[in-house]
């Protein structure tokens, strides 16, 4: 049995490797092939182009690199026509996987889409393309099945692979500990891992912090930052604010484990501050040329992913912001504000009372231990591979059955 896998963002490569891992361990023989990344060639996969080079966000670096992924999809359908593919396997990335699930099933192969795009946040329309060119979706959140299966879609919930890397990942235990063995309790700041997420939220927290320490003096900070420039921009930004904030890189799952509380950008990052059950306040700042824009675009009623998995009608937008005090608004697990203003007393609020009244915070990690106990599982790998291998198949593979 052979798979083409077509992998393009960093985080699809530690996903593809884990799912190559897992198909492998019920298929020893199994050979796959594609575009990925390193981690997908140490797994076993053979890459014909190491596409996670080309991990572009905005629309101008696309269009330069343009002939390389036309280029791509061709050399993608030459080998399709020269080798007998059973399936292809996409994650992620989905303007250039459009056109190799196309060309895949141009040539009769069924497509897997692991971790589906976003379509019912901001594309809709393309569900016509994922009816056409894909066979099975492959979804990572709850809500995501019956949203695809609605519009025609084959669709099957497997969960979140960011869970396997949470379960599996070996965290610094002493770290951990001397970090919360201080008197004072910890309030992690998460601004995000892309240099403009940063320098665009970042100076917001720090006005934040100023508020609740006015409140609550005997407090701790730390910013979690994905790399030394990164760390290096927040120290500067801390002491131009003449604050007192200590600032790590490579240990943002230990200073979420070791906090109280956390302030975050927002991202996937809810996901493992759900798993952890750290109560939790969501910002997203932008221009106001962009925040009318997204209002226009966004389908949904949260920017949060831990809200949307927690909402009774994800998919149902909100007439007017969110606000905490307003009865007809849900409670929310992660109080969120997306703004173009500034939200720094709505954020000190929270953390202060977080930090101050002990039944509020208590029923916040409660309702995030229960999100977590429901959805925050591991083995999203495994049950992706059981799936695949069986539709392919028609056969229950005995391991699944021993393993349910």
């Amino acid at each position: 049995m052979k798979i083409f896998f077509s992998v393009g963002e960093p985080s699809g490569d530690l996903h593809g490797s884990n799912l190559i891992q897992e198909l492998k361990r019920h298929v020893p023989d199994i050979e796959c092939v594609g575009f990925g990344g390193p981690r997908m060639e140490k797994a076993g996969c053979t890459l014909l182009f190491e596409l996670t080079q080309f991990a572009v966000m905005f629309f101008v670096r696309v269009l330069l690199n343009l002939h390389k992924f036309i280029a791509l999809a061709r050399q993608a359908e030459r080998y399709f026509k020269e080798n007998q593919v059973d399936a292809v396997v996409l994650i992620d990335y989905p303007g250039f996987n459009w056109a190799i699930a196309k060309r895949a099933r141009r040539h009769g192969i069924p497509v897997y889409y692991y971790g589906v795009p976003q379509l019912w946040a901001w594309a809709p329309w393309r569900i016509r393309k994922m009816r056409r060119y894909v066979s099975y979706a492959l979804c990572k959140l709850p809500f995501e099945e019956k949203w695809y299966r609605d519009r025609g879609c084959d669709a099957k919930y497997v969960g979140h692979p960011f869970f396997d890397e949470l379960d599996s990942y070996q965290a610094d235990h002493q770290f951990i500990d001397q970090m919360k063995n201080a008197d004072e309790p910890l309030v992690t700041i998460l601004p995000g891992s892309r240099t403009q997420e940063v320098e665009t939220q970042l100076p917001w927290f720090l006005k934040s912090v100023e508020l609740i320490q006015q409140e609550v003096p005997a407090v701790r900070f730390a910013v979690a930052a994905f790399n030394a420039p990164q760390a290096e921009f927040a120290r500067e930004r801390i002491a131009e604010a003449g604050l007192s904030i200590e600032v790590y890189t490579d240990r943002t799952p230990e200073l979420m484990q070791a906090a109280d509380c956390c302030m975050a950008c927002s991202g996937s990052v809810s996901l493992e501050l759900m798993y952890h059950r750290k109560p939790t306040v969501v910002l997203y700042h932008m221009s106001k040329s962009l925040y009318r824009y997204a209002k226009f675009m966004v389908n949904v009623r949260y920017i949060t992913l831990v809200n949307l998995i927690a909402s009774s009608h994800p998919f149902a937008p909100l007439e007017c912001s969110w606000n905490p005090n307003d009865p007809e608004c849900e409670d929310i697990p992660m109080p969120e504000y997306p703004t173009c203003t500034d939200k720094s007393p709505e954020l000190a609020r929270h953390i202060i009372q977080w930090l101050t009244d002990t039944s509020v915070y208590e029923e916040r990690v409660a309702q995030l231990a229960a999100l977590s106990d429901m959805y925050g599982h591991p083995g999203a790998s495994q049950r992706a591979a059981v799936f695949i291998l069986e539709s392919l198949t028609g056969e229950t593979l005995a391991s699944a059955k021993s393993a349910a």
